[in-house]
């Protein structure tokens, strides 16, 4: 027996942010980083707020990969705002930051808004939350249903000044969630669904939006796209492409896109297991879903390898390096580190739902080909 459920309603489409004019808000506390707060985009909410009357306070000491300090720090604030409604704005640290937070504040019984302002992470309606723990250089990645937000607003206005590049590594992750979602262990005919229509999406649009960041109807899909990317693998959750981008992240602090775009062509080659003389079901699955983008040969092999090209092709148009000296890490360092990160990646929850399963070593030589990129 296989479930899937949306608790999320979801508001999408050009000012959809407006519809915070019609919810009841008591006492609400803004979870966000401190761009949003310095550039006045924060403004887009406490403007309505102000509107409405509402009590409000911010937090706006979010920073990427957030910390355990960092939630304790928004914690005290939520302690003493004690909000109805929690409303986060930004990436996928703010809304992490704000899932924590309002677990942490369980008896408050907080209202959870999210307002994605990247297209990226699907945090908007997902169960998963991922903290940084800096005494350790590592990542954990938290799931929970409770800390599946109660409304998703995607208004594709505030990701109109994202620039090319953050936008590049955020699309890359969406195609990640996609592809892990849909070779996942736990995937169903419903997750495959949300994966196959936001894959078709954004394998078009995101080297449109690169391009232009002004074509605002290429952004809607892809904000759209990334929020289905969250619908699928918040149900099929995900694999070792995610496991191996958090530890790495978590010892090397670089953008998770990023990550997950350099190291997705060698675990859809690790996954597929294309030098078996049998061909699996995995190997078959991720045929099937590079068919819909159009990518085809003569056997699931042979397409498969196609698909694996076709990656590479995309982020080399998007900019995205190959290689770990290209990354902008010590390669000797990096070599090092190697083990450790492996270690903590074989723990990650995400690898317990991937397709295949993974020693030490095998993690550590996925790694280690991103040392020549080849």
């Amino acid at each position: 027996m296989s479930k899937f459920s949306i608790k999320t309603k979801i508001y999408s489409g050009d000012n959809s942010i407006s519809e915070l004019k019609n919810m009841t808000i008591k006492n609400a506390l803004i979870v966000c980083d401190p761009f949003m707060e310095k550039s006045g985009k924060v403004k887009d909410i406490t403007d309505i707020l102000d509107e409405l009357k509402v009590n409000y306070d911010i937090f706006s000491g979010v920073v990427p990969d957030p910390s355990i300090e960092v939630v304790s720090s928004g914690l005290i604030k939520g302690i003493s705002v004690q909000p109805d409604t929690i409303i986060a704005l930004g990436g996928g640290s703010a809304m992490d930051t704000a899932k924590v937070i309002r677990q942490l504040l369980d008896n408050f019984q907080a209202k959870l808004i999210c307002i994605p302002s990247t297209s990226g992470t699907g945090s908007e309606v997902t169960s998963f939350a991922v903290i940084s723990d800096p005494s350790v250089n590592g990542k954990y990645a938290l799931v929970d249903d409770k800390m599946i937000p109660d409304i998703a607003i995607l208004d594709p206005n505030l990701t109109k000044s994202v620039p090319p590049a953050i936008t590049a590594d955020t699309g890359m992750d969406v195609i990640t969630h996609d592809l892990e979602a849909y070779v996942s262990c736990d995937h169903t005919n419903f997750s495959d669904a949300f994966a196959e229509k936001s894959i078709r999406i954004v394998w078009k649009d995101l080297p449109v939006v690169v391009k232009n960041g002004d074509n605002m109807e290429a952004r809607k899909m892809v904000h759209d796209a990334s929020c289905m990317a969250g619908m699928a693998f918040s149900e099929a959750s995900l694999g070792i492409c995610h496991s191996l981008a958090h530890a790495l992240g978590g010892r090397f602090h670089k953008a998770h896109g990023r990550l997950n775009a350099m190291l997705l062509p060698y675990v859809i080659q690790y996954n597929s297991e294309l030098d078996a003389n049998q061909e699996t079901e995995t190997l078959h699955r991720y045929a099937q879903i590079a068919r819909l983008l159009n990518i085809s040969s003569y056997s699931d092999k042979s397409t498969v390898n196609l698909l694996i090209g076709g990656i590479k092709r995309l982020t080399s148009q998007l900019s995205i390096p190959k290689t770990i000296d290209e990354l902008g890490v010590d390669v000797e360092e990096y070599k090092k580190a190697v083990p450790e990160m492996a270690k903590a990646a074989l723990k990650d929850r995400c690898t317990k739902t991937n397709p295949v399963v993974p020693t030490q070593k095998d993690l550590e030589d996925i790694y280690l080909k991103l040392v020549k990129g080849s």
